[in-house]
C-alpha cells in the first residue's frame, strides 16, 4: 500500500554534515506527519525530530541547533540536514511517515527499512 524508503547515510567525519532522505509512495493522499528516529547500537530507537500534525515541529534536545528537517509535501519527501555530526550521532536512521489513504482516508503508519550514519574519523 504504502512504502517509505530512506537515502543518504554514509560515512563521516567528526563536524560534517550529511543528509538524508525519506520518499513515501503509494496510495497516499495526504501526508499527516512525519518524523525521524535513530537507533544507535545497543540502545533503544529514539526520536530525532517529528512534525506533528499540527505543525508543530519537535528536535530532540541532543540535536538542537545542528539537525533541521523539512519537507516537499508535494513530493512525499522529508529531510533531515544533519550538521556538526558527532560520533554519537552514529546509528540507524528511520523515517516515520504518517499518511492518509487515498483509497478510504484512513490513517496508515509507513517505516523505511533505515539507512546507516556512522560518524568517525
Amino acid at each position: 500500500q504504502v512504502h517509505v524508503v530512506e537515502s543518504g547515510g554514509g560515512l563521516v567525519q567528526p563536524g560534517g554534515s550529511l543528509r538524508l532522505s525519506c520518499v513515501a509512495s503509494g496510495i497516499i493522499r495526504s501526508i499527516n506527519a512525519m518524523g525521524w528516529y535513530r537507533q544507535a547500537p545497543g540502545k533503544q530507537r529514539e526520536s530525532v525530530v517529528v512534525i506533528t500534525n499540527a505543525g508543530s515541529t519537535i528536535y530532540a534536545d541532543s540535536v538542537k541547533g545542528r539537525f533541521t528537517i523539512s519537507n516537499d509535501s508535494a513530493k512525499n519527501t522529508v529531510y533531515l540536514q544533519m550538521n556538526s555530526l558527532k560520533p554519537e550521532d552514529t546509528a540507524v536512521y528511520y523515517c516515520q511517515m504518517i499518511v492518509v489513504l487515498s483509497t478510504n482516508y484512513k490513517f496508515f503508519e509507513g517505516w523505511g527499512q533505515g539507512t546507516l550514519v556512522t560518524v568517525s574519523s
